[in-house]
């Protein structure tokens, strides 16, 4: 399904200020953050945090999704229990090697929706092993609520042995699979962070580069990326026509009564509706 996914914002979980500030925030995907910038004894305190956020999604502009900790970490189970709740429209899953992954961890949502009368919650694999890379497809595959393939360059460097560069030259070739596995899975893919925030300039450039590898969108870590990252993401023809689209059926389906439909025969409802307000928004803005 067309949408925007320009921009994957990651905000540390366990700062209450930052994710305060996050409501206003423009970015496409507001990414509550479980792992990496959050120290391991106050991994609790963070889940907590976000399980009362989750209870005010309202309040967020954007879509709200969490990165728990990697399927390996012996963290997720936990994580999940807190999380799978109302509120709460996608997971990033880090450093996954494989499908299987993909797969328990479907099992465990499954049982956590049924019990709490949730509907399906999208997943987004994050690539970031030579594993992950070689099983890239399969992983996009894997699942109906695999919605992209999120790329991971520090993480997989550190498994080549390769010195990171502004440029990743070492990880060339894996950014280049990653969104062709996606696509041919029918799915989207959002680039690795850029790290350095003083280097605006240089923001651009590696999205341009990451645009016409075939990404939809590119992870970032600060407020400020948002604007330069949405400028190179623009939306495509074809994601215009199905935003239209979808506009029209859902309005006629509201006028027959019906909380949904389908378009090229897919069903669609308010989730959808509410992506194409944005993107037509977006290019009308």
């Amino acid at each position: 399904m067309a949408r925007l996914l320009r921009s994957l914002l990651f905000v540390p979980g366990n700062n209450a200020r930052f994710i305060e500030k996050a409501k206003i925030l423009t970015a496409d995907i507001i990414c509550f953050d479980l792992e990496d910038s959050v120290p391991t004894e106050e991994k609790k305190s963070a889940r907590n945090l976000i399980k009362n956020v989750l209870t005010n999604r309202s309040q967020y502009r954007a879509e709200v999704y969490v990165r728990t900790n990697s399927p390996t970490s012996g963290m997720i189970l936990a994580d999940l229990a807190e999380i799978v709740q109302k509120g709460i429209d996608g997971i990033v899953i880090p450093k996954v090697n494989d499908a299987n992954e993909i797969t328990k961890i479907e099992k465990i949502l499954i049982s956590l929706e049924k019990k709490r009368k949730l509907k399906p919650i999208e997943l987004m694999p994050s690539i970031e092993s030579a594993a992950g890379v070689v099983n890239a497809y399969r992983i996009a595959s894997s699942s109906e609520r695999v919605s992209a393939l999120v790329f991971g360059v520090f993480d997989l460097l550190n498994d080549l042995g390769v010195e990171y560069t502004k440029q990743a030259e070492g990880a060339r070739y894996s950014r280049s699979k990653i969104p062709i596995d996606a696509k041919a899975a029918g799915k989207y893919a959002i680039d690795a962070i850029w790290q350095d925030l003083n280097d605006t300039v240089g923001l651009k450039q590696d999205c341009l580069v990451a645009r016409n590898l075939g990404y939809s969108g590119k992870s970032i870590i600060h407020p400020d990326q948002i604007e330069a990252t949405h400028r190179v993401f623009h939306p495509t023809p074809t994601e215009i026509e199905w935003a239209k689209k979808v506009i029209e059926a859902y309005s006629l389906a509201k006028k027959k009564k019906k909380g949904a439909t389908k378009i090229d025969g897919k069903m669609i409802d308010e989730v959808h509706v509410k992506r194409a307000k944005t993107l037509l928004d977006f290019i009308t803005s």
